[in-house]
């Protein structure tokens, strides 16, 4: 347990995220699972009020460790320092482990490099900072300290941190477009999202880059928010779809793309 007396009032998360130098969402996971304290009382709410010099005492969870399962793949490095690493994720390599992957991961790789994060509050977590599909081939940038993991996830919220995707399309754009239509689970088939009505707002651009003689477009995607398929579900309310995606799309045999 760690001990400190408030320099100033407020309320208890942001005091212990500026005196932790943590966000607040790491603080809010703290108190809820009862390891803050002020002046010898269990902190419940956030929002409690703190007086300057009352003491505030709090705890660290440990975190799960995840044991990854052997793996017999390699990960293209494009760039790394002390501070990031960006790889090149291959087609068919699932980012993180859930209960209905099977095979190894992206993190399982991560694990095995020696790269893994953990929250003041005991999660667990290997730097990824974003995700890209089972199916998509990509850049992926993954955070090798908690500092820089906040910061490139400020980056990604407050847009200064950009991410662009190339895709082959089934058929042509009239235009340049930008879609802005919220994204939720598709009621009908759980495997799918759609763009409903209470659904989590969502905004893409795209843009014409090249055309072929069998109406085969490259387009470029511009993602202002990042929902799970947005790109395939915003180019779906256009019509359109992309090669290969067999989900949203047409049911193609991949190697004969």
């Amino acid at each position: 347990m760690d001990i400190f007396n408030a320099k100033t009032s407020g309320r208890i998360d942001k005091i212990l995220a500026t005196e932790l130098d943590v966000s607040r969402n790491q603080v809010e996971k703290l108190v809820k699972d009862g390891l803050v304290s002020v002046n010898e009382k269990t902190i419940s709410k956030t929002s409690f009020k703190v007086c300057e010099g009352d003491e505030i005492a709090y705890t660290f969870k440990e975190a799960q460790k995840r044991v990854a399962p052997p793996i017999d793949f390699d990960v293209e490095v494009l760039y790394e320092d002390d501070y990031l690493l960006v790889v090149n994720k291959p087609s068919g390599l699932v980012v993180h482990p859930a209960p209905s992957v099977k095979e190894p991961t992206l993190v399982d790789w991560l694990i095995h490099k020696g790269i893994s994060l953990s929250t003041i509050s005991g999660e667990e977590r290997h730097g990824i900072v974003h995700r890209i599909d089972k199916e998509t081939t990509g850049a992926l940038v993954v955070a090798k300290t908690n500092e820089a993991h906040e910061k490139l996830s400020e980056q990604l919220q407050d847009k200064s941190m950009g991410r662009y995707y190339l895709a082959l399309i089934d058929c042509p754009l009239k235009d340049d477009t930008i879609v802005d239509k919220p994204i939720g689970r598709n009621p009908k088939n759980r495997l799918k999202m759609d763009v409903v009505p209470h659904g989590k707002s969502a905004k893409t651009a795209f843009v014409k880059l090249a055309q072929t003689a069998y109406d085969v477009e490259l387009i470029a995607a511009k993602l202002f928010t990042g929902r799970t398929h947005q790109i395939r579900v915003h180019l779906n309310t256009l019509g359109r779809h992309i090669l290969g995606d067999d989900l949203y799309g047409f049911k193609t045999k991949r190697d004969k793309i």
